[in-house]
């Protein structure tokens, strides 16, 4: 049997297809291991001294490792957070003039709840928050309503509830 309302229109016929103007290129994901910060030497007054990350920086990075995010990252991604961890160190070095590419690179991967709204990100703990039940805890609209009958002679939208 069939649903109510017209038939669909024919897809030939329809004004918007909604199809993607360049089709999408699925790659297969090779989950990576994070890196450790790296030791290494630059210039400074015509000599080569060791690099030394600032502890807020080690302990962002450790962050980023530990994050739900990073189960999805994969060698690309953690070498560009990797760039991203040496903006992160001139800032933390008093370079205010990083903050503004900082931002902008760590929103790339959910840091704050506004970016990861904006990627469609969730975390699965919300999932088990209720038990199953599918509830907010709250009660639900039959325990709240559901003493609530129409009064006889009424029309369903003209009846009154008691």
């Amino acid at each position: 049997m069939g649903g109510t309302g017209p038939a669909p229109k024919d897809p030939s016929r329809r004004a918007r297809r909604n199809k993607d103007a360049i089709p999408q290129t699925v790659l297969r994901f090779e989950h990576a291991e994070a890196p450790e910060l790296p030791d290494f030497r630059i210039e400074r007054d015509g000599d080569l001294v060791e690099f030394v990350w600032p502890e807020r920086t080690r302990e962002w990075w450790q962050m980023w490792i530990d994050s739900p995010q990073a189960e999805h990252l994969g060698s690309a991604d953690w070498q560009y957070l990797l760039d991203t961890a040496l903006i992160h160190a001139r800032l933390w070095r008093g370079d205010l003039t990083a903050a503004g590419e900082l931002r902008l690179r760590v929103a790339a991967f959910g840091a704050t709840p506004a970016d990861r709204a904006r990627l469609r990100m969730v975390f699965a703990e919300a999932d088990g928050a209720d038990g199953g039940s599918g509830r907010s805890g709250g009660p639900s609209a039959r325990e709240r309503y559901g003493q609530l009958r129409m009064m006889p002679g009424g029309k369903a939208g003209e009846g009154k509830a008691t």
